[in-house]
């Protein structure tokens, strides 16, 4: 069975920084599509990275290009969401998720198969 366990949100102030981490339990396929999208209050879910496991490939969302980058660790099976230089239009619950499809990881309207249980992020001072 495959289970995402994520960890990480806070409420920050704007300029701050956060880190997100997603585990990845029972996973068998060695390659796969891990990333993570947002959703506010009355907004639409936003895909916002995805990095195919193990090559590295991967997608960054406009809206956060040059702020947010995604990584993984030497195990393959954690994964990670910097989150720098922050604005309150930052302010979602964020969620990691997971699917076998590697092409087109994490560019909308890319699905997910498989996803955590979400981690509030607060943006504001």
């Amino acid at each position: 069975e495959v289970q995402l366990v994520e960890s990480g949100g806070a409420l920050v102030q704007p300029g701050g920084s956060l880190r997100l981490s997603c585990v990845i339990y029972g996973f068998t396929y060695n390659a796969k599509c891990v990333g993570w999208f947002r959703q506010a209050p009355g907004k639409e879910r936003e895909g916002i990275a995805g990095l195919v496991i193990p090559s590295g490939t991967q997608h960054i969302a406009d809206s956060v290009k040059g702020r947010f980058t995604i990584s993984q660790d030497s195990t393959n099976k954690l994964v990670y969401l910097q989150m720098n230089s922050l604005k309150p239009e930052d302010t979602a619950m964020y969620y990691c998720a997971a699917a076998r499809r590697v092409a087109e990881c994490g560019t909308p309207p890319y699905e997910y198969t498989y996803r955590a249980q979400g981690t509030q992020v607060t943006v504001s001072s």
